[in-house]
């Protein structure tokens, strides 16, 4: 009886720590805080029938929208073929 009781008291212990240890798995991994992402405004004029669509003040209506500016990743040089 104390065998059977010590096996089922073993097996419940690596069971629960094998649960904790995969729900730390499962936890999102901190990020790290970026800067915020450079925008830039970008305007687009509009255009009806191949002719730009004017406002009441006569300059050309336009459609701008904020745009994020990537950062170009600086890369190896691809050795030329022989």
């Amino acid at each position: 009886m104390t065998k059977t009781l010590l096996a089922l008291l073993a097996s419940t212990f690596l069971i629960t720590s094998t649960y904790a240890a995969e729900a730390k798995k499962d936890e999102p991994a901190k990020k790290e805080e970026k800067a915020p992402a450079k925008k830039e405004k970008a305007c687009i004029d509009k255009v009806k029938d191949g002719k730009p669509v004017l406002g009441k003040d006569g300059k050309p209506e336009q459609i701008c929208k904020e745009v994020k500016v990537h950062e170009k990743l600086d890369g190896h040089k691809v050795p030329d073929k022989k």
